[in-house]
């Protein structure tokens, strides 16, 4: 008797197996259960956080479910409406720094961004992929670091294992995939250094949220 894909009952008892036909212990049959509950969980939170960040026009709200959800924000930084996340606990963002409206923050590993940085609309930063030589395609997560005054232009991609550093620009709609260095300025697909920034002293501020972004 077949209860689901991954439950059978026969004459010699219950056998579990896993999305690839696997045998499973009875432990490691319960464990991926615990994992999976719980990340029905952890979806329906999202599903709440996602919905204040596309319909709440009040950032003051919106900022309080961000840090009730554990994303670390320091003061006098925006997240624009319209932002999602994997694992917002994930996420430290530091002072004076903006996210724009629709960025994708990646926190199944550490996502590290500085001060003053300006990460402009449709941005995605991602520290979590598929290896594609697992035979099962397992995940495979890397931290990503961006630096104090970089400047991210729109629909730019962040892949894992990145860092970007102090006083650096991504040109818009660039995937990068490697290191940008200090004062630099990377686009294309990859991404490849095309110049320098020549201002090498920052002290500039990016301000205050406006009342409805």
């Amino acid at each position: 008797m077949i209860y689901s894909d991954n439950i059978k009952l026969s004459k010699t008892g219950i056998k579990f197996t896993d999305k690839h036909g696997n045998k499973l212990s009875v432990s490691s049959a319960f464990n991926k259960a615990f994992v999976r509950f719980y990340n029905w969980w952890t979806d329906t939170k999202l599903f709440f956080i996602h919905a204040i960040s596309l319909h709440c026009p009040i950032y003051l709200f919106r900022k309080t479910a961000f840090r009730i959800a554990g994303v670390k924000l320091g003061r006098g930084t925006t997240i624009h409406m319209g932002a999602k996340f994997f694992n917002p606990s994930g996420v430290t963002l530091g002072e004076d720094t903006i996210i724009g409206d629709r960025a994708f923050l990646d926190g199944r590993d550490r996502l590290t961004i500085g001060n003053h940085v300006d990460i402009a609309s449709e941005v995605m930063i991602y520290n979590s992929q598929h290896d594609l030589e697992s035979s099962t395609f397992e995940a495979t997560n890397s931290p990503v670091t961006i630096g104090d005054y970089v400047f991210i232009g729109p629909r730019a991609i962040i892949l894992p294992g990145v860092n970007i550093g102090n006083g650096s620009v991504v040109a818009a709609g660039a995937v990068v995939t490697k290191d940008v260095p200090e004062n630099t300025i990377a686009g294309g697909v990859p991404a490849k250094l095309i110049g320098t920034r020549n201002l090498k002293v920052y002290t500039y501020k990016l301000g205050r949220s406006r009342l409805f972004q």
